[in-house]
């Protein structure tokens, strides 16, 4: 891993990729009242640890960290009842030598957990795809994808929580509000979330 220096008060580690961050990730969160972090955000292979309350001590300490494999939480799981009828559904069957009927059960057989989060608000970057299934972006994006729509890049799964460009692979669509701003905290997958995919016939 790599720390460099952000601003006065905080540090970004690049990791070797998304499961070291993890890791890392799950490190700070539990050393996070002694760091005295104000924000530990995730990325895909970064990790800005911010306000931190002595920086150079952080960096000096943190290579020494013991990471240990993450395993998925144990907090209550989210079930996002999906209809897998997406446009793209055909060619994720294709790449994964199943018929398109059987992607959904293919695709929910798995168990999933948010890494990170970006792009737009509520838009959650979810892990569990086996690398044998992941699959590449569209050549071209698409300029709008709807709201709800459930797509696949490399072996992340995302939900669309409103209609904006994309380029992903998408092989559903839900109706569940992942962006409330009424709510607390309005994402309703953040990092760390464990997620259950549903086929809704």
């Amino acid at each position: 891993m790599r720390i460099r220096l952000v601003g006065e008060d905080a540090l970004l580690v690049e990791c070797a990729d998304l499961d070291q961050m993890r890791s890392l990730h799950a490190a700070a969160v539990a050393r996070a009242d002694r760091l005295g972090a104000v924000d530990i955000v995730p990325a895909a292979r970064t990790l800005l640890l911010d306000g931190l309350a002595d920086r150079d001590a952080v960096a000096a300490e943190l290579p020494g960290w013991e990471l240990a494999a993450t395993e998925p939480p144990d907090g209550a799981v989210v079930e996002v009842a999906v209809r897998y009828d997406g446009p793209d559904l055909g060619e994720v069957a294709r790449r994964w030598g199943v018929r398109p009927g059987q992607v959904g059960d293919c695709h929910a057989g798995h168990d999933f957990v948010v890494a990170f989060c970006g792009f737009a608000p509520g838009f959650a970057y979810i892990s569990g795809l086996p690398d044998e299934l992941s699959v590449p972006r569209l050549a071209t994006p698409r300029a709008r994808v709807p709201a709800g729509s459930v797509g696949l890049a490399g072996s992340l799964t995302g939900i669309y929580p409103r209609a904006s460009p994309g380029g992903w692979q998408l092989i559903g669509r839900t109706d569940l509000t992942l962006w409330d701003e009424d709510s607390e905290p309005p994402a309703l997958l953040t990092p760390g979330t464990r997620v259950r995919f549903v086929p809704d016939d």
